[in-house]
């Protein structure tokens, strides 16, 4: 039986950071201007209790829905959202400092076909129609590297399960990691949630792919001497 908590929503554990250096007043601001009018709409509990779905034709009409779970500091999601103006975007994180920082750049460059849940991609998941996702993007998700938070990796049934729900027979999963073994976990899990993996060749994984704008994460692993990985999987059909 799942535990939930007093007003009925389940119970889940939040591993990591929500809110990291005091915000600079311009971003303070974006988050007071702008982040409720880029809400895909009632996603958190106390807010939407009965669970209804999105009405994402209401929010992109009838493009493809693509998801970037963690954006980190947002450039990668503007630059899709750039490149892919027919298609609607939606970018979880739950690290403030982050959204703040997606804010600036979503000001910069003018994309409207993006919006923003600032929080836990599982609710999120709750409220996504099934099979409603074209594509999904896991970049540089939180390592955890000590063995005993293994469970705590994005890579685990209690976050795959809701993600494969949501992703349409087809549907594109891209994950980059610079981790050995997140890599490993990577291929042993995602897999078994009902994904093929489409690597032919070395290349396949060794190589970003072709539209790919590298993040401040990767810098920093690359400065540090870390090999990124390219992981592409394909949502299984459903019988």
């Amino acid at each position: 039986m799942t535990e939930t908590h007093p007003k009925g929503a389940p119970w889940r554990n939040f591993y990591g950071r929500r809110h990291g250096k005091t915000l600079r007043p311009a971003q303070q601001r974006y988050l007071e201007e702008d982040l409720a009018a880029l809400s895909p709409g009632p996603v958190e509990w106390e807010e939407n209790p009965e669970r209804r779905p999105l009405d994402l034709e209401a929010l992109f009409g009838d493009r493809p829905l693509w998801l970037e779970i963690g954006f980190g500091g947002g450039e990668h999601l503007v630059h899709q959202a750039e490149r892919n103006p027919d298609a609607g975007f939606i970018g979880c994180e739950p690290f403030i400092n982050g959204v703040a920082m997606l804010l600036g750049k979503i000001r910069e460059a003018g994309v409207e076909n993006l919006r923003i849940h600032p929080g836990d991609a599982r609710d999120l998941f709750d409220v996504l129609p099934e099979a409603s996702v074209a594509r999904a993007f896991l970049l540089y998700p939180d390592p955890w590297p000590k063995k005993r938070h293994h469970r705590r990796r994005f890579v685990t049934p209690e976050h795959l399960e809701p993600l494969a729900r949501v992703m349409a027979p087809g549907a594109v999963l891209r994950v980059a990691t610079d981790i050995p073994d997140y890599v490993r976990q990577t291929l042993e899990e995602v897999p078994k949630a009902g994904f093929r993996w489409t690597a032919g060749n070395p290349r396949d994984w060794r190589e970003p792919w072709d539209d790919w704008l590298s993040t401040r994460y990767e810098q920093k692993a690359l400065r540090e001497g870390r090999v990124p990985h390219y992981l592409t999987f394909e949502r299984d059909g459903r019988g």
